[in-house]
């Protein structure tokens, strides 16, 4: 039965190995969607002291962690447009 642990464990390690760059991807596009919610929840009191308002959630979160300050700017172009 230990033989089938290593070989498990072997294929673990195998696969670890092979998905290292999306992961790592993955671990960075979490941690600039992070800074990007802390930033929305920030804006949201000098937003609407400003006349905006922008929702503190997931989508916009990942726009501002894909497209940083740019994605900023068509969040508040796209409210812009709609409101």
């Amino acid at each position: 039965m230990s033989g089938w642990v290593w070989a498990g464990a072997a294929a673990a390690l195998v696969v670890l190995v092979l998905a290292r760059r999306p992961l790592a991807a993955l671990g960075r596009l979490l941690g600039r969607s992070g800074v990007g919610l802390a930033f929305l929840w920030a804006f949201q009191s000098l937003g609407s002291w400003l006349g905006t308002q922008l929702g503190v959630n997931l989508f916009n979160a990942l726009v501002l962690g894909v497209l940083g300050l740019p994605g900023f700017a068509l969040l508040l172009m796209t409210q812009w447009l709609v409101g």
